[in-house]
């Protein structure tokens, strides 16, 4: 019994005359006078394999009625193939139909708009371009790992569900077994106590404060997992359920933050023009043109540091009208930071020191009592695409900061115990992993890089 080969190594790696069994669905089928053409595709890479089929199979009656969209098994010779675009076609000796498909199918030999495929996201991964976007996810999420395994970082699994609201933002997705139409009251209020963990939970808006924790024995961590946002936003950039990348680095300041984060970055850049070039390719070629050339001058890029008070003054200085105030105390919106790293730097920038009351209570409060030690790395097109800060490491300070910003102390008193007991400088980052996907392939929403996106008044699949 002949074992399978995948369509990449026989594209790959095989040679005119060697017989092989291919498995995959027809993209497109052409029926000419004599002769057959498929196109077999099985995910392994952007391109399909040519099946050629003639009047001497036993069901070449069945195989010209084939329909887009079958599943196939195809037992043929490999040979040079006399059509432009490929080296190699496979002279079909048996066609099994393993799977038909008719005409409903979806997928039919037309351009769909990304819109009409997100509502067929079960069968838009078929596609040249969603094949594409999750071989580049998967080819990142391990090169990820690699990265970070590479420099001794321990992978840590931290909670989906949690009672902790890291970021403060109050935008959790609650976790309960309650019943809703009938919930035991306590004073008029909600009893969490009656509840499955016997508390308020929620699902996990980042593994950072648990990441801290770890950092704290073993030095340096990654978690790397889902969270969720219950921020009601329609924006491109915005999905309730994302992946992040988080590491923490005890005995680390804000510039090995920033060290590492440029190392990170550069690498993946590297490794998606390197090892997922035909992918890449595409996206130059369909999605975005200039997606190649941007992404090399990154992976060779110096960053650049630039203080958030120099960044205020150039922006003042700009010749040209924002639609969002620019003034010290303000956030910077992604116009801001499009502009610093497309107009005044001409690359990747990392804007270090932002007025305190603009970030969160986590973050190391300078000697200045006026900003703390916080990090956003800005790139060409997107703006912010990674989010760090030295953490505040002095538990009276760290205290009266979540006073200020309306915390309990004792709400956090785990979190609070590593800086009584053998307390260190630690730092550390976020990289929205789907965030980078759009950065690495030009594709332009959030919903078109995650296999199936979870947004407002939207669960599907």
């Amino acid at each position: 019994m002949t074992a399978r080969t995948k369509v990449k190594q026989a594209l790959d790696e095989g040679k005119a005359g060697s017989t092989i069994l291919v498995k995959g669905w027809a993209r497109t089928i052409r029926n000419s006078k004599g002769v057959t053409f498929i196109s077999l595709n099985d995910g392994s890479c952007l391109s399909g394999i040519q099946v050629v089929a003639e009047p001497d199979l036993d069901n070449y009656d069945e195989v010209t009625g084939i329909g887009t969209g079958s599943a196939l098994a195809v037992t043929g010779l490999l040979q040079e193939s006399p059509a432009a675009g490929q080296a190699l076609e496979l002279k079909a000796q048996q066609i099994e139909v393993v799977g038909g498909a008719d005409q409903e199918y979806p997928m039919q030999k037309k351009r769909h708009t990304f819109e009409y495929l997100r509502t067929i996201a079960h069968l838009r991964v078929r596609s040249n371009t969603f094949g594409a976007v999750f071989r580049m996810r998967s080819a990142l999420a391990q090169e990820v790992h690699r990265f970070f395994a590479e420099r001794g970082f321990l992978y840590v699994h931290t909670p989906i569900i949690t009672g902790n609201d890291c970021e403060g933002a109050g935008e959790l997705f609650r976790v309960t077994t309650l019943d809703l139409a009938h919930p035991p009251l306590e004073n008029g209020a909600i009893d969490f106590s009656k509840d499955f963990f016997a508390t308020a939970t929620g699902l996990t808006v980042s593994g950072q404060l648990e990441g801290e924790l770890f950092a704290q024995a073993f030095s340096d961590i990654y978690t790397f997992g889902p969270t969720f946002r219950a921020e009601n936003s329609n924006t491109a950039r915005h999905a309730a359920e994302f992946w992040m990348i988080e590491p923490e680095m005890a005995f680390a300041d804000l510039a090995d933050d920033a060290d590492l984060a440029e190392a990170f970055l550069k690498r993946l850049c590297r490794f998606a023009l390197d090892h997922c070039g035909e992918d890449m390719q595409f996206f130059n070629t369909q999605i975005d043109k200039g997606l190649i050339q941007r992404i090399e001058a990154v992976a060779q890029a110096s960053f650049a540091r630039m203080d958030y008070g120099e960044a205020i003054e150039r922006l003042k200085k700009a010749p040209v009208s924002f639609q969002f105030p620019v003034e010290w105390g303000l956030d910077l919106q992604s116009e801001h930071e499009r502009y610093l790293t497309e107009q005044v730097v001409g690359g990747p920038v990392f804007i270090l020191n932002y007025p305190k009351q603009i970030k969160a209570f986590y973050m190391r409060q300078n000697d200045d009592g006026r900003t703390v030690a916080a990090m956003d790395l800005l790139v060409p097109k997107v703006g912010e695409i990674i989010g760090g800060s030295q953490r505040e490491e002095r538990l009276e300070l760290l205290e009266q900061r979540m006073l200020e910003t309306g915390i309990a102390p004792e709400s956090l008193s785990w979190y609070l115990d590593t800086r009584r007991w053998g307390s260190t400088p630690h730092a550390g980052f976020g990289l929205g992993f789907e965030r980078l996907i759009m950065y690495l392939t030009g594709m332009e929403n959030i919903r078109d890089v995650i296999p199936f996106p979870r947004t407002p008044r939207h669960a599907e699949f």
